[in-house]
C-alpha cells in the first residue's frame, strides 16, 4: 500500500522558517521524482520545488533562494526547508511522487505565515 505521511506545517511569523517532511512507503523511493506543490485558497495548485531521482533540484521563481528541497533515500523521505517565509507562502503544501505514468499525492499540510 502506497502511503505518504507529511509533517512540519504550522503557523509561523513572516521571516520565520519551517521544515516540511514527507515519508513515503510502498514505493521504490529511489526511482521516483519527488516534489512539493502548494495550493492557496481560490488558487490553482502550483509546483514549488522538485528533486529528481538523481538528486537534482529545481524551484519555482517565487521561492528561489528561500526554499531548499532535499531527499534521504535511507529514510524514504523528502524535505522542504522554507526560510524567510512570507504571507504569500500561506497554502496547503502537498508532497508528490512520480515515476513515468505513476503519480501519488500526500494528504497535505497547512502552512500559515502571519503575524
Amino acid at each position: 500500500q502506497v502511503q505518504f505521511v507529511e509533517s512540519g506545517g504550522g503557523l509561523v511569523q513572516p521571516g520565520g522558517s519551517l521544515r516540511l517532511s514527507c515519508a513515503a512507503s510502498g514505493i521504490i523511493f529511489s526511482r521516483y521524482h519527488m516534489g512539493w506543490y502548494r495550493q492557496a485558497p481560490g488558487k490553482q495548485r502550483e509546483l514549488v520545488a522538485s528533486i529528481s531521482s538523481g538528486g537534482s533540484p529545481s524551484y519555482a521563481d517565487s521561492v528561489k533562494g528561500r526554499f531548499t528541497i532535499s531527499r534521504d533515500s535511507a529514510k524514504n523521505t523528502v524535505y522542504l526547508q522554507m526560510n524567510s517565509l512570507r504571507p504569500e507562502d500561506t497554502a496547503v503544501y502537498y508532497c508528490h511522487a512520480q515515476e513515468l505514468a505513476e503519480r501519488y499525492w500526500g494528504q497535505g499540510t497547512q502552512v500559515t505565515v502571519s503575524s
